[in-house]
């Protein structure tokens, strides 16, 4: 199935059905008296975060959602029956923003989670509202009242705990399919992922993490090319960042050191809250050098980058490395959970 991450949606909520003008006529009651019923409030438009959803490719071929109207008021007080719900299934992640306004409404992050986006209008009054002393057989009833119409950007941020990021080719997926069941394509040539792709690590009974293959960035990014922006907002959720780099390039002239500045360019550029995020070195294709370089290498590049945080040399291809590191991953996630804990008793 083709991932889209972007769709624009028209919703209409049901309009309110309008009030009755009626009167009581019965045979031995002569002044029966007004008796016109409302009208029924229309149908509201709601989003549904469905996690057996993952792309918003459905939406390229409906884009207009309407709720029912509500049905007229009827004689004997009798309101009209109020418009049904237009429910719609979004996978969990989307955004939905107002293009009217660029305001986002609201953000779908747990399955079963709801979101109104347009309110059904109100059912007109009966005439039965409007007797008085004065009019006894008022005449008058209300129209229903419009429902809500709007133009909905939708936007899917993938949820994982981990992102990868990375030059195209830096071996991301590679790394994905050493540490998870997730089967991105593999090749040696540039941007063979244009998706992103989730996979689980288990680590033991109830631990495990989610991490997430995004696409490969290159410089510019942030300002459109290669893939531009469109990839670069799933990291936005992931809680620790793992920079992965090849340590060992074929050509002999591509500088590790460079890439990792470049892509951290991008990220400030796209927003550089995500620099102050945990984020670490993972120097790939270890297996590309011999056993006597490889500490050589990888402190070098450590060295040259003033690099504070924990790094890692790993070959995703051979998988030497690659259990050390989910350990020390999942060991992070346990002592947030831990300290979230005990912050929530305190």
């Amino acid at each position: 199935m083709k991932f889209v991450d972007e769709a624009i949606i028209h919703v209409h909520a049901g309009n309110g059905g309008n009030g009755c003008v009626g009167f009581r006529r019965e045979k031995f009651i002569p002044f029966g008296g007004p008796d016109g019923g409302d009208g029924g409030a229309g149908g509201n438009v709601w989003l549904l975060a469905d996690e057996g959803l993952n792309t918003l490719v459905d939406f390229r071929h409906q884009r207009v959602f309407r709720a029912q109207r509500g049905e007229n008021g009827m004689g004997r007080q009798m309101a009209g029956k109020a418009g049904a719900d237009a429910v719609i299934r979004v996978p969990v992640g989307t955004v939905v923003i107002n293009t009217a306004t660029d305001e986002q409404i609201g953000d779908l992050t747990a399955h079963g989670q709801r979101l109104l986006v347009a309110q059904g209008g109100q059912g007109g009054l009966g005439n039965m509202h409007f007797k008085s002393s004065v009019n006894r057989a008022p005449r008058k009833a209300t129209p229903g009242s419009p429902g809500d119409e709007r133009e909905l950007k939708l936007e899917l941020k993938v949820l994982a705990d981990v992102g990868l990021l990375g030059f195209p080719n830096a071996g991301k997926s590679t790394l994905i399919r050493a540490v998870s069941a997730a089967t991105p394509k593999v090749a040696d040539y540039p941007f063979t992922t244009l998706q992103p792709h989730l996979g689980v690590v288990r680590i033991g009974t109830d631990q495990s993490f989610v991490i997430a293959d995004i696409p490969g960035l290159i410089e510019g990014a942030a300002d459109g090319a290669g893939l531009g922006i469109q990839f670069l907002k799933h990291v936005a959720r992931t809680r620790l960042l793992l920079h992965v780099v090849d340590m060992a390039p074929l050509d002999g002239v591509t500088d590790p050191v460079a890439e990792i500045r470049a892509i951290e360019k991008e990220l400030k550029s796209y927003d550089a809250s995500l620099l102050r995020r945990p984020r670490w070195l993972v120097l790939n294709k270890a297996d590309l050098l011999a056993p006597e370089q490889r500490d050589q290498v990888a402190r070098a590049i450590v060295r040259r980058l003033r690099w504070k945080h924990p790094w890692y040399v790993v070959s995703a291809i051979t998988r030497e490395g690659t259990w050390p590191l989910c350990l020390d991953i999942q060991r992070l996630f346990d002592e947030l959970k831990a300290t979230s804990a005990d912050a929530a008793r305190g």
